[in-house]
């Protein structure tokens, strides 16, 4: 263990000396190329930045307003019987859009419940075997110009609820 330990320590600057060895080796003008990669970056943020205050404008409505805690209201007697607490529903739609968003229903969850409760540990499970779907798809599909998604949201939703699904069961184990 204290190996690995070790050799993480020196991982980042051996990958950096090993680009910038290679880029002398090759005659590669290294300090123009990774300027240009930062103009290409700082382009690709610019174009996806409206998509991110959309969504983030999106979920403060919808959590100030109150509809994620009607709607885990509204869905108490179905997650009874799925077994799976109903506090728990707005965070993993939040998470399908963003997990930012979601990372302060966590920490409100941690204030209420605690984070060693079993509230706490289905968050914290939920949190690493979940995905930010929708902002992923319109950040990376919007990047690349794809128009046609095919299956990409019905796999993803599969994705999320087997996510939910075994961390629910982690949870009970535990």
């Amino acid at each position: 263990m204290t190996f690995l330990l070790y050799l993480s320590d020196y991982m980042i600057p051996f990958v950096i000396f090993y680009v910038v060895g290679y880029g002398i080796l090759t005659k590669t003008a290294i300090f123009d190329e990774f300027v240009k990669g930062a103009k290409d970056g700082f382009k690709v943020v610019i174009d996806i930045l409206p998509t991110l205050i959309g969504l983030m404008v999106g979920i403060g409505i919808m959590r100030a307003s109150g509809a994620f805690d009607m709607l885990a209201n509204l869905l108490k007697p179905l997650m009874a019987l799925l077994r799976f607490p109903a506090e728990l529903v707005p965070l993993v739609i939040v998470k399908m859009f963003s997990s930012s968003a979601a990372t302060s229903l966590v920490l409100d969850i941690f204030k209420q419940y605690g984070p060693d409760s079993y509230l706490g540990t289905l968050t914290s499970l939920l949190m690493s075997c979940t995905e930010t779907i929708f902002y992923t798809m319109a950040v990376y599909f919007m990047t690349a110009k794809v128009k046609k998604t095919r299956y990409t949201l019905a796999g993803a939703l599969i994705a999320t609820l087997s996510g939910v699904i075994i961390s629910t069961i982690l949870a009970n184990l535990m």
